[in-house]
């Protein structure tokens, strides 16, 4: 199955719908954070590695805070709220310069990391659904 990455539009804030809860049910805990782990380390290999922690300990804290986020919106602990509040993830990135290129690269890296998972097709496209749209809120340079 192909995932395929929509066009993103400057200044685009598209409706997102959360992910199945299939996705939490299937891959539990340790599958999200496995899954998200390993997206981490392809990014700290692409070219947009400048813009996540290089020190082991913080990218392992990065992960975690991330991991952390999909396991609640996938139907799981509502870990993050607990651990950092409410989400407000396009302010927490407001630091970072993500761009429409950067975008794609991080979207690859979760299409590389996506196959090493086992998710049955309507789980797996309701999560790429979920990334490619969350994932244009996230574009603050242009």
């Amino acid at each position: 199955m192909e995932l395929l990455i929509s066009k993103y539009h400057p200044g685009e804030k598209p409706d997102v719908t959360l992910p199945s809860v299939k996705m939490f049910e299937i891959l539990g805990e340790e599958g999200i954070r496995t899954l998200v782990s390993n997206h981490y380390d392809l990014l700290a290999q692409s070219e947009i590695k400048d813009l996540f922690p290089k020190n082991p300990l913080a990218l392992e804290k990065a992960k975690e805070h991330s991991a952390d986020f999909f396991i609640q919106i996938c139907g799981g602990p509502m870990y993050f709220n607990k651990n950092r509040g409410k989400p407000m993830l396009n302010r927490r990135h407001l630091p970072f310069k993500i761009t429409a290129e950067g975008r794609l690269t991080w979207l690859e890296c979760y299409k590389t990391a996506l196959q090493k998972t086992n998710l049955p097709g309507e789980v797996l496209f309701s999560f790429w659904n979920y990334l490619d749209v969350f994932s244009k809120w996230m574009v603050n340079t242009y």
